[in-house]
């Protein structure tokens, strides 16, 4: 065997190798701080009926703070992405982290409506936004060059794990203490990987003198890039005279509607309409993180080996038809038909995110990540404007099935609009910058 190392072993000069690469421990360090700030994410669903309850607020009124949650979480995902390569990603997250738990202890003390939209559409909507999807993408292109697809599943699981982990804990807090205590859980958690991130994440792999994992020759890292703002801006003119990224964005627009905006925010109360108890819905949910981690990882290896838009195809179309079944398995109890659901839907939650990191890198280049960044925005805009639109319907008609159904009828165009979406080179597709 040849004695020359392998190319992911590449090394700056007088560096010696160690047995691990750098970049897992990268990794690794990046799926621990999403749990960490997925604790958010778990909230929002299990506090609708308390607060309407104690404060007497309307689903809507609720539902628009969640929506401008789930709003500013992608429309600051871009300038993220820009504001890590002029900043580093260290410095970035570790204030994203603060903000998201100032936002939540905040509300322990709220007593009007729009101070719930202040402190948890705006504060931890912001805040979150830049700890979005976006930051595994970032995480991903920098240090991986092999294995990114398989990264970027196991990155994206991450969020789901965080939901496994919280939602059982919130939701016992919040039907035996409240919701305050479980608000105060969420700032905790957020606040206590700060210094993990602070201590152990590194921005490029040339800052501890290594080469991406798998790349050819040793990359040095690139001068801090001025003018975030400008920059992200600029990217969105490029790639919005591109046919790609309107499929992109509004097949992922489809997935953030059918699944934050959607499921995660009105589950659990339409569950608990149908008699079901808060903690048992809440169970659910997080068995669907459960499958969400083996759906997304699996998702990645298979991004890695098949062409992601059949990929998208397939997951949009299964996501429908288990969405249009959904108001016929809602019960008090729980019941076979209702885990097949929860398990087939965990399968399908983000599993589109690795194909559709993948053909932004395909068409976008070095760009990818801030493009990315603008097509998770119309995912969270679709989630924005579904969570809010939930809580009407459920005002006026007295129940969900309406929402249901609409939201299998999207899943199905989504799967169109990914099959119309062609490969770079074929016809007359631009990209939105030259890729280096």
């Amino acid at each position: 065997m040849s004695d020359q190392p392998l190319p992911s072993d590449r090394l700056s000069p007088g560096r010696r190798r160690p047995r691990l690469h750098r970049a897992w421990l990268v990794a690794a360090v990046t799926f621990v701080t999403i749990i960490g700030a997925a604790a958010f994410a778990s909230l929002p669903g299990l506090l609708i009926d308390p607060l309407h309850q104690e404060f007497h607020w309307s689903r809507g009124t609720i539902g628009m703070a969640v929506s401008l949650n789930l709003a500013l979480y992608g429309l600051t995902a871009p300038f993220a992405a820009a504001l890590m390569d002029r900043f580093g990603i260290r410095r970035v997250v570790a204030v994203a982290l603060t903000v998201i738990s100032l936002g939540s202890v905040l509300t322990v003390w709220m007593t009007a409506a729009w101070q719930l939209v202040l402190y948890w559409g705006v504060l931890v909507g912001a805040g979150s936004g830049s700890m979005a999807l976006a930051f595994a993408a970032t995480v991903a292109n920098r240090w991986f060059v092999t294995r990114r697809g398989l990264v970027t599943g196991v990155l994206t699981a991450a969020s789901a794990s965080g939901q496994l982990v919280f939602l059982p804990v919130l939701s016992w807090l919040v039907v035996h203490h409240g919701w305050r205590p479980a608000a105060v859980t969420v700032a905790l958690a957020a606040l206590a990987v700060v210094p993990l991130v602070w201590f152990l994440l590194r921005d490029h792999p040339a800052d501890v003198g290594r080469s991406p994992y798998g790349a050819e020759e040793f990359v040095p890292k690139p001068p801090p890039l001025t003018g975030a703002a400008r920059r992200t801006a600029g990217v969105l003119a490029r790639a919005a005279r591109t046919g790609p990224f309107w499929l992109l964005a509004g097949t992922f627009a489809i997935c953030g509607a059918s699944t934050n905006g959607l499921v995660k925010t009105h589950f659990v109360p339409a569950a608990h309409d149908h008699g079901m108890p808060v903690t048992a819905a809440a169970s659910l949910l997080a068995v669907i993180g459960v499958f969400d981690v083996v759906g997304t990882i699996a998702s990645g290896w298979f991004t890695d080996r098949f062409d992601p838009r059949r990929l998208l195809a397939v997951y949009y179309a299964l996501r429908g038809i288990s969405l249009l079944f959904l108001p016929m398995l809602l019960a008090p109890s729980v019941h076979p038909p209702m885990v097949l659901f929860i398990v087939f839907y965990g399968l399908d939650w983000v599993a589109t995110v690795p194909p559709t990191i993948a053909l932004c890198r395909e068409h976008y280049g070095d760009d990818s990540a801030i493009v990315f960044g603008w097509v998770l925005a119309s995912h969270q805009v679709g989630a924005a404007l579904v969570a809010y639109l939930g809580g009407v319907v459920r005002d006026v008609f007295g129940s969900y099935d309406v929402i249901w159904y609409a939201s299998g009828a999207m899943c199905a165009a989504a799967a169109l609009m990914a099959l119309v979406l062609r490969p770079r080179g074929a016809g007359a597709t631009a990209v939105a910058a030259p890729v280096a």
